[in-house]
């Protein structure tokens, strides 16, 4: 993998409407609730949100006393904004999560919902959120699972040439991957991280159900079907609790944001943070820290 592996941008989508608000996808959204709810702890101090989007899943996390919603596209995170608000509770950050802009040991918790099937390079993703985390901190972890029933089905009739079975991500669409959990288990292992829980989820997923099933309904049979995913895992989304394992330390106090160009710690002083080290610059903008190395590098050329 190249040392700058490619990035999905979701900048200008209307993802959150066409994708969420405006099909058929609340039983996709319901079940994942019932998920993150099963795993979430109670209360926490500071959440990271990586991929974020437009902050669908933020209100979900209200054990938490902060939240630092990240994601890649500024107008993704401007529509987070919109929903969410502006307050103290909320920390919005546009950045790359191949090159993570906080100190290490800053956070108790962090989740990826829906977000590592767009990593190429998803090791080092991986080992980018461990390094930001505390001892034992929560990380709750989706993944799209590529031994999933439909791809078996597929695959045993010849309708799909790449096998469920092999260890190897499957690039179905441009940075779209399917994952296999023998792979993520052992990259979970290696970038520090103890796997405690598994749940499949949304094993419905299909138009069929939809239209036959009341809602209700079909997210009680999800809701059952995702205790067995510590046994197996067949549902086209897997979603696994992690705990960070060896030692490490806690971020010292009052340090937060680091730059992602030369590692050193940045004062936080909007609506212009200057780093010491390297003299680097990054832009708050409508309450949104810009840490887009690709972005602040061009947007300054200019």
């Amino acid at each position: 993998m190249s040392e700058k592996p490619p990035i999905c941008n979701y900048e200008g989508s209307d993802y959150q409407t066409s994708f969420w608000d405006q099909s058929d996808r609340a039983y996709e959204d319901a079940v994942e609730a019932v998920a993150l709810k099963r795993l979430l702890p109670s209360n926490g101090k500071l959440l990271l949100e990586l991929g974020a989007g437009a902050g669908r899943n933020t209100p979900r996390y209200a054990g938490f006393e902060r939240v630092v919603l990240l994601d890649y596209s500024r107008t993704q995170l401007q529509q987070a904004q919109a929903r969410l608000g502006t307050g103290d509770r909320y920390i919005f950050v546009a950045a790359d999560v191949y090159r993570l802009p906080f100190v290490e040991g800053l956070f108790d918790g962090a989740t990826m919902i829906r977000t590592l099937h767009h990593m190429a390079d998803a090791p080092k993703a991986l080992q980018q959120v461990r390094a930001v985390l505390q001892e034992n901190a929560t990380f709750i972890l989706e993944y799209a699972n590529k031994q999933n029933l439909k791809a078996i089905f597929r695959y045993l009739i010849r309708k799909q040439n790449w096998s469920p079975f092999s260890p190897e991500a499957v690039e179905f669409a441009a940075l779209n991957f399917d994952f296999h959990p023998r792979t993520i288990r052992s990259w979970l292992q290696s970038s520090g991280f103890k796997l405690e829980r598994q749940l499949t989820v949304s094993h419905f997923r299909m138009g069929l159900f939809k239209k036959l099933i009341p809602l209700n309904l079909l997210v009680w049979m999800d809701s059952l079907a995702q205790l067995t995913g510590d046994a197996w895992q067949l549902s086209p989304s897997v979603f696994s609790l992690n705990h960070t394992v060896g030692a490490n330390k806690n971020a010292a106090g009052g340090a937060f944001f680091k730059c992602p160009q030369c590692g050193s710690a940045l004062d936080d002083t909007p609506p212009l943070l200057v780093c010491s080290g390297c003299n680097q610059k990054y832009p708050v903008d409508g309450g949104i820290y810009d840490f887009r190395l690709d972005e602040v590098i061009k947007s300054s050329q200019l």
